[in-house]
């Protein structure tokens, strides 16, 4: 429920407080400190070298792609870039982790503020543009794989992921739903991807979120949060945040604490649970890695990655909003992908029928694509006979109802042509004037009542009128020369 007064999303009285720390894996051929390849499903142990398991008288050395990488991404939010950034061992003890530290970045992070707009899904038909500030984005190296299904009684630990280089994006905590939460993520997904630094595949591990989630009484400080780890789904990430905010909901009403802590989601049970209490960052004893000297970054480099990158989505959505005259929400939604924008540019461009393109495109394309589980480049119907079907609906060759039917013979079809499915159907809408006026002329005559009706005030009356005409035509009379026709009889 909503407060209106604070316009503040609520649930049970408590705010939901939410922040993100994203670690996409960036896509060089090679980690972070070493050349060991980092390519996804080789037999374990297979891509760790000595320098990625810090054996005695080897030193990192930092791969030029990671830095490159995360430049891209502090360019992409709007970021400042940091000249002079320094490396820092975090350390702690885990079996899969073989230094006993990470080398990540703490005081002094490569990438500094920024933010990530997006539009929340529509509700009613409204889409609320939203803005989520990112405090950092830092370069680091992955740590290994503990592997517990294999083995019976004992966890085998697999060391290829060791070393691999990582960007961590932290957010403010700015959002206040799952709803939120995921239109975020979804959005920081497509930039990641869109600029080509991380493949964001995450069943494979290769973008991973873990959320923040607290609750709070409106006007309180902020409660006590619990990290949800390694979320791999948009779906699970939304049920994961729910069930926690429920949960600590019933903790606080029952009159206990929230402990801060780090939790996992089990997809099976839909709950989350405890898996060790959260550190704080001085439990980590941070200090500058001796062996790496400090990340200095040129100018001349930021704007050498600047004149390399393809054009952002951001940048691309404000085009098409002045090029095409389309609205924001639509230019958005179409730049959610290189493939989908190329798709819509195509056929907007052929056609001179943006708009009618950006409806279809967001409308039955997607419900089609959705449906068969088909990404946009293996869509049966192609730009250009999307954009021949817009043409032949503008020129009021067919109805919109008749393109329905072309478009769903063009999916089943789709060797066949825009103009031959229109013959072959007989859509072609009547444009015969003297043709439509007899059938009008008919069916006022055989329909006296509704016209009473009409002419009493009842609005009804004249879509009925239409019906008859319509179903008179068999359905090929242009819909608009109709109800032009219609009201001029109608008016004598």
């Amino acid at each position: 429920m909503t407060n209106d007064k604070t316009n503040t999303l609520l649930v049970q009285g408590y705010e939901v407080v939410i922040g993100f720390e994203t670690h996409a894996q960036l896509s060089t051929q090679s980690k972070i400190f070493s050349r060991a390849p980092t390519a996804f499903g080789a037999a374990p142990n297979t891509q760790a070298c000595a320098v990625d398991l810090a054996l005695p008288g080897t030193l990192p050395v930092m791969n030029k792609g990671a830095v490159e990488r995360a430049l891209a991404f502090g360019l992409a939010v709007g970021a400042h870039i940091a000249p002079e950034s320094v490396f820092a061992r975090k350390n702690y003890f885990y079996p899969d982790l073989p230094k006993g530290y990470q080398i990540s970045q703490f005081e002094i992070p490569v990438v500094q503020g920024g933010s990530v707009e997006f539009f929340m899904p529509e509700v009613k038909g409204i889409a609320e543009k939203k803005s989520v500030r990112l405090v950092r984005a830092h370069l680091e190296e992955d740590a290994g794989k503990s592997l517990h299904e294999e083995f019976i009684g004992q966890t085998g630990i697999d060391l290829n992921r060791a070393g691999t280089p990582l960007l961590e994006i932290v957010t403010e905590p700015d959002m206040r739903s799952s709803v939120e939460a995921v239109a975020y993520v979804r959005e920081l997904h497509k930039i990641v991807t869109w600029i080509g630094i991380c493949d964001g595949n995450m069943q494979e591990g290769s973008f991973r979120c873990d959320a923040n989630v607290s609750v709070r009484k409106p006007g309180q400080p902020l409660g006590t949060r619990r990290e949800i780890k390694n979320l791999n789904s948009f779906k699970f990430m939304q049920q994961a945040i729910d069930y926690e905010v429920r949960w600590q909901i019933e903790q606080l009403e029952d009159g206990h604490s929230i402990e801060q802590a780090t939790v996992l989601f089990n997809p099976d049970s839909g709950e989350t649970r405890a898996m060790r209490t959260k550190e704080d960052a001085a439990d980590y004893r941070y200090f500058p890695d001796p062996d790496l000297p400090p990340l200095c970054i040129s100018e001349q480099w930021v704007q050498a990655i600047r004149a390399q990158m393809a054009e952002l989505p951001r940048v691309m959505a404000q085009r098409f909003v002045q090029d095409y005259g389309l609205p924001e929400y639509d230019a958005v939604q179409l730049t959610q992908s290189k493939a989908v924008a190329q798709y819509f540019e195509d056929a907007a461009r052929d056609s001179g029928q943006a708009k009618l393109v950006s409806n279809w495109i967001m409308g039955e394309v997607s419900r089609r694509l959705n449906a068969d589980d088909l990404a946009i480049d293996k869509a049966p119907v192609q730009a250009p006979q999307l954009s021949l079907m817009v043409q032949r609906i503008a020129d009021g060759t067919i109805s919109n109802n008749a393109a329905r039917q072309v478009f769903d013979a063009l999916w089943s079809q789709p060797n066949t042509t825009v103009d031959a499915v229109i013959e072959s159907k007989g859509l072609r809408q009547m444009n015969d004037s003297a043709a439509l006026e007899a059938i009008v002329t008919d069916v006022l005559a055989a329909n006296a009542k509704n016209v009473e009706e009409f002419r009493a005030g009842k609005d009804k009356a004249f879509n009925a009128l239409v019906g008859q005409i319509m179903k008179a035509s068999k359905g090929k009379a242009n819909p608009q020369q109709v109800n032009d026709l219609l009201r001029a009889k109608l008016a004598t």
